[in-house]
């Protein structure tokens, strides 16, 4: 019977950042409009667009291989997993010892490496200049994140996301190694997710985009999960930041119905908080050329990199 409790939270967990990747993706639309005074999509469109290309027929190239039929679903699988795993409401969950920082890096660059592939499966310009600017960002990216994870895990002592969690409440206090951690893993998050000032996801120009180039020749279906995996993606590094650096009202293991409950208003609010906080940040920057983004997470691979070199000055004092 607690082993149907456990997979039973488990599954709520999942459950959540499933639907709630549409819902967050929705809400950032709705404020960024609101703020540029327009009246907006209502914020149950991602919902809609997803149901109209499940209907919608798929048409494929003809030099389409296998790989470019089921990329979509790999990486869906992928970024689901990695989001599924990191403690949204609570920690202790039956899986919560899969839910290791550099496990989480694996399955990202995972589903990027596969993008990829399929970016140049076709043999299209635009997929193949897509792939290129993809891993040309993803080498500085990733190792960015690393910096990142490694300097939670010098001050948590563990990659478990679960024990930094805890650890974080009943150890919390202000470190200068922890506040650029945070810096690095906003600007790794903005430009992983292709939001601005790195691009600009309402947009499809040929000259700048990413993300959209690898994805321009999928429709139907294929095209409704990469959009899903896109959404559940952005949720995931917003709930690495709420879950690493204010775990403030995260149930602890067997808690009990209402303080998951509580466990699940809290992380919603700062869901909502950090997407608000995103929204405004993009509308009072522009976006940089693409040639300068390399620059621009070369800051958050310095910011990971004096992270750790405070932390083990720190220690010898």
């Amino acid at each position: 019977m607690d082993l149907m409790l456990e997979l039973a939270i488990q599954g709520v967990q999942m459950a959540i950042v499933l639907t709630a990747a549409p819902l967050l993706l929705g809400f950032t639309r709705a404020v960024r409009a609101r703020l540029l005074s327009r009246q907006g999509p209502p914020l149950l469109q991602p919902y809609r667009d997803l149901a109209r290309l499940l209907r919608k027929e798929v048409v494929l190239a003809e030099n389409a291989s296998w790989l470019f039929r089921s990329a979509p679903y790999m990486v869906l699988a992928a970024t689901w997993v990695a989001a599924s795993v990191v403690p949204t409401f609570a920690t202790g969950l039956y899986f919560s010892w899969t839910a290791d920082l550099i496990a989480i890096t694996a399955l990202l660059g995972s589903a990027r490496f596969f993008m990829a592939l399929v970016a140049m499966d076709v043999g299209t310009s635009f997929g193949g200049i897509g792939a290129s600017r993809e891993m040309m960002f993803a080498t500085l990216a990733e190792p960015a994140m690393l910096m990142i994870f490694f300097t939670v895990a010098l001050v948590a002592g563990s990659t478990e996301l679960s024990y930094v969690a805890n650890f974080m409440l009943t150890h919390a206090s202000l470190r200068v190694s922890l506040g650029l951690a945070l810096f690095a893993l906003i600007i790794v998050a903005l430009a992983e997710n292709a939001r601005i000032p790195v691009d600009n996801p309402a947009t499809h120009l040929e000259l700048t985009m990413v993300h959209e180039a690898m994805v321009l020749e999928y429709s139907g279906r294929h095209l409704a999960v990469i959009e899903l995996a896109a959404a559940l993606k952005l949720l995931l590094y917003i709930s690495l930041i709420v879950c690493i650096f204010f775990p403030w009202g995260i149930a602890p293991h067997g808690a009990g119905p209402i303080g998951y409950a509580l466990g699940v208003f809290a992380y919603l609010s700062k869901a909502t908080v950090a997407a608000v906080l995103m929204v405004l940040f993009e509308t009072s920057i522009a976006k940089m050329r693409v040639f300068r983004v390399p620059e621009f997470l070369g800051v958050a691979l310095m910011l990971g990199l004096l992270g750790i070199l405070l932390r083990f000055m720190s220690r010898s004092f």
